[in-house]
């Protein structure tokens, strides 16, 4: 555990819903235990961080191991100004996207080797990992159509990308299943949401609080985990 904070990610393709799990599991954790709750990304989970994500995800074409080494000066930036602080105080720190990402998108989809990148990333963070990590898993080609607005680099990869993205997920997952929890994210909102927490306040024996003490939630950055242009409505 990364006591006395507990930490949360969320991973999964582009579409799959992880902010709006994220933020849905963020509010109802902080009425629960009472603890102030950080909501945050990557990249751009920092003010850095927002330019860093501007240039790899809108700007100019750039290698494999430049848009690696990219993610993992974010990753580091990140952790060591925002997450560890977080984490000291006490506070349930919930992100979306964090090292796994960079393994399953450069390591599988770009293909550069994955020990690699998770060295890289590992290095970033000092080995700081999640207590509890949740997959929304979805097939690349359902995904892509929920996203409303016009593809980022990274979405415009091709079908073979994130086939081999996804694939690079579920065996992270297979891996190490006492941090991973793996869902279908072809669920309800509702539905998804109700087991993310059933499971999460089992993995990480959360205890409520007694009373009407509310906890705090804040986001980083102000804007971070909205998805205007992600369809969230799907079907059960």
């Amino acid at each position: 555990m990364s006591a006395p904070g507990y930490f949360i990610s969320f991973e999964g393709g582009d579409g799959v819903g992880k902010s709006t799990q994220a933020r849905l599991l963020g509010q109802w954790l902080g009425e629960l235990t009472g603890r102030e709750v950080v909501l945050t990304r990557e990249p751009g989970g920092t003010a850095l961080g927002k330019e860093l994500r501007a240039a790899v995800l809108h700007g100019q074409d750039m290698g494999a191991r430049t848009e690696a080494l990219i993610y993992a000066a974010d990753r580091a930036h990140h952790v060591e100004s925002l997450v560890r602080p977080a984490l000291a105080r006490g506070a349930v720190v919930v992100t979306d996207r964090y090292l796994d990402s960079s393994v399953a998108y450069q390591a599988g989809g770009r293909e550069l080797g994955a020990d690699e990148v998770e060295l890289i990333s590992r290095w970033a963070v000092q080995d700081l990992m999640p207590d509890v990590t949740v997959l929304l898993d979805l097939d690349p080609a359902e995904a892509s159509r929920r996203i409303r607005r016009e593809h980022d680099r990274l979405e415009r990869a091709g079908a073979d990308f994130h086939r081999r993205t996804r694939a690079a997920f579920l065996a992270r997952a297979s891996a190490d299943p006492d941090r991973w929890l793996v869902l279908d994210a072809t669920a309800s909102i509702d539905d998804l949401q109700a087991q993310i927490r059933v499971d999460v306040v089992a993995r990480l024996a959360l205890t409520p609080v007694v009373g009407e003490v509310e906890g705090s939630v804040r986001s980083e950055p102000d804007d971070g985990l909205d998805e205007p242009d992600v369809v969230e409505a799907h079907p059960a």
